[in-house]
């Protein structure tokens, strides 16, 4: 058996040419002009590349987007009075703070002086919580992506067993109650979990964001599972993601590639909860 590919590129195309212009067009008709800010510190190869991706997805659905770029020597006051700024700035609907950041800024500090109502990241606790709440909120990017891709295959949660590995903030927690959210039993694994293999051999659905390349091989896989990668790893030029995607792939029956895969779906997301916050402000 050959898994299907759920192509992130593919997906979020449609989602941001059809859906979310089409959203932009009417936001427009009422003189709103749904508008991001990114805040970019120092100049890591990484996180430049992630924000050329939002600049040309934000270009696709008509939103404006700026870039504002500081040197790694910026001081923490100085992003917070930038932040300051954005929260009491009307034309602007959604910020996100591109982690990581030196050490000398603290992270928790900064996304914390996020307005929740500009936290397209979905990042801050008042987010976060209302998220686990089950409440109607801006939901992290990845996770939120993620269902989208599980929707784009048809797939039901309701009554499946996810098994989530990775319990990170960003990705790992949101997603499990994302899948709760649609009736899934969820499993949460991480890289210490015992007896992995007995935790993965029932899942319908695996979401892997351990951050460890090739962590999951094929032989943990059960037959018909559909796989979500969420990881990307550079490993001598090469890039790969948490799970060995050659044996998997001939294990599952659809698993998300690396790179093309997660990584367009959560600027994808990125993109619709800033018309989302543009809806909501006004």
């Amino acid at each position: 058996m050959t898994a299907k590919i759920i192509s992130g590129r593919e997906v979020a195309e449609n989602i941001l040419t059809t859906n979310l212009k089409n959203k932009v067009i009417e936001l427009n008709k009422k003189n709103i002009n749904p508008k991001l800010i990114v805040i970019l510190v120092g100049d890591m190869k990484a996180s430049a590349s992630y924000v050329a991706q939002k600049e040309k997805f934000a270009v696709k659905a008509g939103i404006e987007s700026d870039i504002l770029r500081f040197e790694s020597t910026v001081t923490e006051e100085q992003i917070l009075q930038e932040i300051n700024k954005i929260n009491n700035d009307n034309s602007i609907h959604g910020v996100i703070v591109q982690l990581p950041l030196p050490d000398h800024i603290s992270v928790a500090k900064v996304l914390n002086s996020i307005d929740p109502s500009k936290d397209v990241d979905g990042f801050t606790p008042t987010n976060v919580g209302k998220l686990f709440l089950g409440e109607d909120t801006l939901v992290s990017c990845t996770p939120k992506g993620i269902m989208q891709m599980l929707d784009s295959t048809g797939t039901d949660l309701n009554g499946k067993n996810v098994t989530v590995v990775g319990r990170s903030n960003i990705v790992g927690k949101p997603a499990a109650i994302l899948c709760l959210q649609q009736n899934a039993t969820v499993t949460m694994c991480h890289s210490r979990t015992k007896d992995l293999d007995a935790k993965l051999s029932d899942a319908d659905v695996i979401i892997v964001a351990v951050g460890i390349p090739k962590f999951i091989h094929g032989d943990q896989i059960p037959e018909n599972c559909i796989v979500i990668d969420v990881g990307i790893h550079n490993i001598e030029g090469k890039l790969c993601g948490d799970v060995d995607f050659e044996s998997a792939s001939k294990k599952a029956t659809a698993i998300t590639p690396v790179p093309g895969g997660v990584g367009p779906m959560t600027v994808c997301a990125l993109i619709e909860n800033t018309i989302i916050a543009a809806e909501r402000i006004g």
